[in-house]
C-alpha cells in the first residue's frame, strides 16, 4: 500500500484512499447539480405562478375600503309664540326638557342635526310681540342633540341688527352654530357664507338663503350683506331670483372641495301645498352649482320630498313647523338624509331618505311635548301608561295619511 494511503491526517484520522475521495467528488458533483436543478425549476415555477396570477382578477386585489355613511336629520320651524314660551315655563324660570323628551331619540341619531330658528334672542321680553325666546329654549334644543339652527329667515332683523347680532352670539353661547346671518359684511365675506361640518371623513358644506323678512319688512342698511337672499326684490314680489349672491356663496362653498353641499332654504307661501314657479329656478339654479339637497321651510305645511338615486339630488320643499302654533298644522316631519362616500370611487351623494312624524300635542294646562306619531299610535291603541287623548290620537291617524300624501305628491 503506498505509505501516502496510510498516513494519518492532523486530526488522527486516517486519510481516504485516492480512489475513494475521487468517488465522493463525484457524488458531491451530482448534489450539486441537483440542487441547482432544483432551484432553475423553482424560479421557474414561481414566474409561472406570478404570470398566471390576474391582478384584475378581484380574489388576487385588495378589496376596496368599505363605503362610509353618514345622517343628516333636519326639522322645519321653531316659532317663538306666547304659547311656545309658556309651555316651558316653571316656578323658577324655564325648562323645555319635556318638550323634546320623546323626539330625543331622532334628533340625537343625526351625525348632524339642523333645525329653523324663526326667532331672536334679545332682553326685551319674551313671546309672539317680541319673537324673542328665553335662552333656556336653546339650552334643551342643544341637550336633545341639535348641532345647527338656520337663522336666515322672516326673523333675522325683526329687532334691527341689534338682534340679529345678539341672536347669533345666544345660539353659540349655548353651544349651538347659527347658520345663515353673520354680524357684519365683512363676516358675512370673510366666511364664505357657509359653514363646513366634518364627519366620519365626510365633509359637508351647508349654506342657508331666505326669501325676505316677515310682512315685506325691509332690511337696515347696516345688515344689508349680513345674510345670503333669494331675491333681489325680497321686500316686493319675490320674482327676481339673486343669481348671483346665491352663486357667490355656493362657489365659495365649492372651492373649499366638500363632498357634499346642502342648501337650507325659507322660501314658498305660507299655508301652501305647492312650489312657485321662482322656487323651481332656484332650485334648478342651486343644483346646477353643485347643491346635493336641498331643505326647505316657511309655509308651516309639509310639502314633497323629491329623490334621484341616480344623481343623488334631494329636495324637500318645506318641513313644516318642529316646534310651533302660530297656523298651518300640529304635524310635521323629522326628515332622516342618508349620505353616502363610496369606498370604491370615492363618490358621495345621498343614497336615501327617511323621515319620522311628529305631533305636537298641546294639553290644557298649557304644556307642550313633540311626539314621534307611530309611536304614540301605538301606546294609545294598546293603552300603554302616559297615552295621548282620544282627540289628539284620532288628529295623529289622520294626519299620518295627509304626510304621506304630501310627500309623494306628484
Amino acid at each position: 500500500m503506498d505509505p501516502a494511503e496510510k498516513k494519518v491526517n492532523q486530526r488522527g484520522r486516517k486519510a481516504v484512499p485516492a480512489q475513494y475521495r475521487r468517488r465522493r467528488s463525484v457524488k458531491k458533483l451530482i448534489i450539486g447539480l441537483s440542487l441547482a436543478l432544483c432551484a432553475v425549476l423553482a424560479v421557474v415555477i414561481g414566474l409561472l405562478v406570478w404570470k398566471n396570477s390576474d391582478s384584475s382578477d378581484p380574489a388576487q386585489t385588495t378589496p376596496p375600503a368599505p363605503d362610509k355613511v353618514i345622517h343628516v336629520v333636519a326639522g322645519g320651524n321653531v316659532n317663538i309664540t306666547d304659547e311656545t314660551v309658556a309651555a316651558g315655563r316653571t316656578d323658577s324660570g324655564y325648562d323645555y326638557a319635556a318638550v323634546f323628551k320623546d323626539v330625543l331619540p331622532v334628533l340625537a341619531s343625526g351625525d348632524v342635526t339642523i333645525l329653523n330658528f324663526e326667532g331672536i334672542l334679545t332682553d326685551a321680553g319674551y313671546g309672539t310681540e317680541t319673537k324673542s325666546a328665553p335662552v333656556e329654549l336653546l339650552t334643551a334644543l342643544k341637550n336633545a342633540g341639535v348641532d345647527i339652527l338656520q337663522t336666515a329667515n322672516s326673523y333675522s332683523v325683526f329687532d334691527g341688527h341689534r338682534g340679529m347680532v345678539s341672536t347669533i352670539q345666544g345660539i353659540q353661547k349655548a353651544g349651538l352654530t347659527p347658520l345663515g346671518t353673520y354680524a357684519s359684511k365683512s363676516e358675512f365675506e370673510q366666511s364664505g357664507g357657509y359653514v363646513i361640518w366634518q364627519v366620519n371623513g365626510i365633509k359637508v358644506a351647508m349654506m342657508a338663503f331666505t326669501k325676505g323678512m316677515v310682512d315685506s319688512m325691509g332690511i337696515p342698511e347696516v345688515s344689508k350683506g349680513c345674510f345670503g337672499l333669494l331675491y333681489e326684490d325680497y321686500d316686493t314680489t319675490y320674482q327676481k331670483v339673486n343669481t348671483e349672491g346665491i352663486t357667490r356663496v355656493v362657489r365659495n362653498a365649492a372651492a373649499h372641495d366638500p363632498d357634499v353641499m346642502i342648501a337650507l332654504v325659507h322660501w314658498g307661501s305660507e299655508e301652501s301645498d305647492q312650489a312657485s314657479k321662482s322656487q323651481k329656478r332656484i332650485c334648478a339654479l342651486l343644483q346646477e352649482e353643485g347643491v346635493d339637497a336641498i331643505i326647505g321651510t316657511h309655509p308651516h305645511y309639509v310639502q314633497k320630498m323629491e329623490h334621484d338615486p341616480a344623481t343623488g339630488n334631494f329636495v324637500a320643499w318645506s318641513l313644516g313647523d318642529f316646534y310651533g302654533d302660530v297656523i298651518g298644522t300640529h304635524y310635521s316631519v323629522l326628515l332622516d338624509l342618508e349620505i353616502t362616500q363610496s369606498g370604491a370611487t370615492g363618490e358621495t351623494k345621498v343614497t336615501g331618505f327617511d323621515y319620522v312624524p311628529i305631533y305636537l300635542e298641546e294639553n290644557e294646562d298649557g304644556t307642550m311635548r313633540i311626539l314621534r306619531m307611530e309611536e304614540a299610535v301605538l301606546g294609545y291603541e294598546n293603552q300603554y301608561l302616559d297615552r295621548v287623548s282620544e282627540q289628539t290620537y284620532k288628529a295623529m291617524k289622520s294626519a299620518l295619511e295627509k304626510l304621506k300624501s304630501r310627500i309623494d305628491a306628484k
